[in-house]
């Protein structure tokens, strides 16, 4: 007998992307039990709403009256959506049967876990590991993230190396089964992120409060990516560097950013260099947009840093936990010691 999936409720967020929808909706249907399937719709203009209503009249719709971004968007569907569970997941994702059974025993093993996530691999490339959350996402010490299967922009063959389900340091926001109580306690993602990283950020809340962050690999799915913002898309670099270092001024300890902030702007600058090398202008254009960004709103972060700590104080059930957390420079490893596996990172 299949697993009651009724406290369920997978919401995938859509922005124009009706070609993704009529390719993956129908497996998302057929192999999600009885969960609640919920298109949460970021005011497309690509008559998605009316192809669902053609030929998914089963599908709950949220329509949202403008483009709140992916953050936004998911804090302006969910909160009209009741569950014991939410499952975030990416329209270009390809689901595999039971897909579901594996996220849910793992949060109901243990109710400290608060998130999970499942093995992300590519659509285009299926024995590779995809670069949104791998096999899980841990976080170096100076705020890089990478993946078990993915260091940087190298992608591991998937040859069952991290088919263990482990604690990690974030789970992917391409599909991120977490605890709806928990999403609202702590606020949801934040919408000033717009998009990227604003799962690590919320993760790191909650590991902040006590709380672990899993992945689970019995549970496999596909990810196109870059379905939204191309890779090589200069508004991606905008969004990836500042939202980063929003993300460490919200919650990195205090006495660490006092020169970890600086060394960062620093490293950015470096990356500037090699997009200048390259011939990639509109990239390193963009690195000064995000560091111009971060400065004017420095005072806004601040309290938000604050009413962040107040959130996981109100909230915390222990210690700040830090498993997923590799002590170590990803940077140096990889560009001075060429490390390319994650194996061999947390090893070395």
């Amino acid at each position: 007998m299949s697993r009651d999936l009724s406290g369920v409720a997978v919401v995938i967020l859509n922005y124009n992307g009706v070609s993704y929808l009529q390719q993956f909706l129908d497996g998302v249907k057929q192999h999600s039990g009885n969960a609640r399937i919920i298109v949460a719709d970021n005011a497309s203009t690509d008559k998605s709403r009316q192809w669902l209503q053609a030929h998914h009249a089963d599908v709950e719709c949220i329509h949202l009256l403008e483009n709140y971004g992916f953050a936004g968007g998911y804090n302006q569907a969910l909160a009209q959506v009741e569950a014991q569970y939410y499952v975030l997941l990416n329209s270009d994702v390809d689901v595999t049967a039971s897909w579901l059974d594996s996220l849910i025993d793992c949060l109901e093993t243990n109710p400290t876990r608060a998130a999970v996530q499942p093995k992300i691999r590519s659509y285009a490339d299926r024995h590779l590991f995809e670069h949104a959350g791998a096999s899980g996402g841990w976080l170096d010490a100076w705020g890089y993230p990478f993946c078990r299967g993915r260091l940087l922009a190298h992608l591991e063959e998937d040859t069952g190396q991290y088919d263990d389900t482990q604690e990690v340091f974030w789970a992917t926001g391409a599909a991120l089964c977490i605890r709806a109580d928990l999403y609202h306690a702590f606020g949801g993602l934040d919408a000033d992120f717009f998009a990227h990283m604003e799962e690590i950020d919320l993760c790191w809340r909650l590991k902040r409060a006590g709380y672990s962050i899993h992945v689970a690999p019995e549970s496999t799915v596909f990810h196109v990516g870059g379905g939204t913002l191309p890779v090589e898309s200069p508004r991606k670099v905008y969004l990836n560097f500042r939202n980063n270092h929003i993300m460490l001024l919200k919650n990195e300890r205090f006495s660490k950013l006092l020169w970890l902030w600086l060394w960062r702007l620093d490293l950015d600058g470096l990356a500037g260099v090699l997009f200048l090398s390259e011939g990639k202008f509109a990239h390193v254009w963009a690195i000064v947009r995000a560091h111009w960004a971060v400065f004017f709103s420095i005072f806004s972060i601040i309290k938000k840093r604050r009413k962040t700590k107040a959130t996981i104080e109100r909230n915390r059930i222990g210690l700040s936990n830090p498993n997923g957390r590799f002590s170590g420079s990803l940077i140096i490893r990889y560009y001075l010691k060429k490390v390319r596996h994650f194996s061999d990172l947390i090893e070395k």
